[in-house]
């Protein structure tokens, strides 16, 4: 086995523990509002079914940025696609977003202080997806 099959294979055996036992712990406190971790919540796009799924969430003015650190084939993110939208719980506060987008560091680093940018890199986060806030939209449409 290559070192980056191995790599691989942590990394596919990582996600497994965290969608199946990590994140439904997580889902108790994220969204709250002293916790730094959001909610998205998203519906499925061959059943339908609701789903919410805990993130790390940046906002911005006019949205959000989310870090992948699976990179971009994870399911919520291709249900976020498929919709076109996804509702997130972050601080408390409940919101709609619109327009994912699936960006770079460059990109996502003008969404966020520099300190969060420099903390995902050094984590070695290198795609990000990237949400539109309902209401930006809204008063940019309305300008």
């Amino acid at each position: 086995m290559t070192t980056i099959e191995r790599t691989h294979t942590i990394r596919d055996a990582v996600r497994t523990f965290n969608k199946h036992v990590l994140n439904p712990a997580m889902l108790r406190v994220a969204g709250r509002r002293h916790w730094y971790a959001g909610v998205i919540h998203h519906t499925g796009r061959q059943t339908g079914k609701s789903y919410a799924t805990p993130v790390v969430v940046e906002q911005s003015p006019d949205g959000i940025v989310i870090p992948l650190p699976y990179g971009a084939d994870v399911d919520w993110l291709r249900n976020a696609i498929a919709a076109g939208h996804a509702t997130v719980t972050v601080h408390g506060e409940t919101f709609d977003v619109t327009d994912p987008q699936i960006v770079g560091p460059t990109i996502a680093a003008t969404r966020m202080p520099a300190h969060r940018a420099r903390g995902f890199r050094r984590l070695g986060i290198e795609t990000f997806a990237m949400f539109t806030t309902v209401d930006s939209q809204r008063s940019s449409h309305e300008q």
